[in-house]
């Protein structure tokens, strides 16, 4: 992945490992002394390598896939978790899949990448999966719901506004935005997968302003590239904003929904 910064990526790495369901992770947790191998797609870095080692336990292998040698650097500069041995690869995802090593793989994971992507690219890599007959778990996938309080004028229209920027293409082709996670779960379904899914959205408190105040930047510049005439009023609404989180008085919730699959046996 690209366009990224470390910064953001460390920004949001506590508020990711709260929200996330770790009963998904639970079936693929190693009960053998076999070694787990395990792709880790838009690896940034290494926020999903820290959360799912320490919890899939036993012996495993990840190799780390990027387009970013800035944060694949930052990744393989940490130590590795315990019982672990990591691999990068950079590579460009959005167009070269198909060089994507997943044979003798048995877990691909992504954390916060589907939302990013066409319908005919996740239809690739689902069906990737399965003939390499890899489980698959991904995390923090965006399903379009933004809950503010107290509310706002104009905090609908932000909503409206981003959950429009969030279908342009991303790269990947014209990206699926909201509707990620259900288009996820019909795919794999439809290949054979058993999904399971749950919700695992950001609640952002207090401890959280510098987290919610990057979300408010952001949003407005994608709403405003939207909307460029509405420009003024998009901006009012951003101070409205900043100034709930000047005094402590905000609150944010983010949608996002997590699935973990298996094949079905044949």
């Amino acid at each position: 992945m690209s366009g990224f910064t470390t910064d953001w990526l460390a920004l949001r790495e506590p508020a990711d490992a709260v929200a996330r369901v770790g009963a998904l992770v639970d079936p693929f947790v190693s009960g053998t002394a076999a070694t787990r191998r395990v792709v880790d797609l838009g690896a940034g870095t290494g926020a999903n390598l820290r959360y799912l080692a320490p919890r899939l336990g036993g012996s495993q292998e990840w190799l780390a896939v990027d387009s970013d040698p800035t944060l694949l650097g930052a990744l393989a500069a940490r130590p590795a978790p315990a019982g672990t041995r990591v691999r990068t690869l950079r590579l460009d995802l959005a167009h070269d899949l198909d060089a994507l090593p997943l044979d003798r793989h048995d877990l691909v994971t992504a954390a916060a990448l589907l939302d990013l992507v066409s319908a005919s690219w996740l239809g690739k890599l689902a069906a990737r999966c399965a003939a390499a007959r890899a489980d698959v778990l991904f995390a923090l996938t965006y399903d379009g719901r933004i809950e503010w309080s107290p509310v706002e004028v104009g905090d609908a229209r932000i909503c409206t506004l981003v959950n429009a920027h969030q279908r342009t293409d991303k790269g990947f082709g014209p990206a699926l935005g909201p509707a990620a996670a259900v288009e996820a779960e019909r795919i794999f379904t439809g290949l054979g997968y058993r999904i399971r899914s749950a919700r695992s959205d950001w609640t952002l408190g207090t401890e959280s302003r510098a987290l919610q105040g990057a979300l408010v930047d952001g949003w407005v510049a994608a709403a405003v590239e939207i909307a460029p005439r509405e420009a003024t009023a998009l901006e009012d609404w951003r101070r409205r904003r900043h100034a709930h989180l000047a005094i402590g008085g905000s609150r944010l919730r983010i949608g996002h929904l997590d699935l973990a699959g298996e094949l079905r046996s044949q």
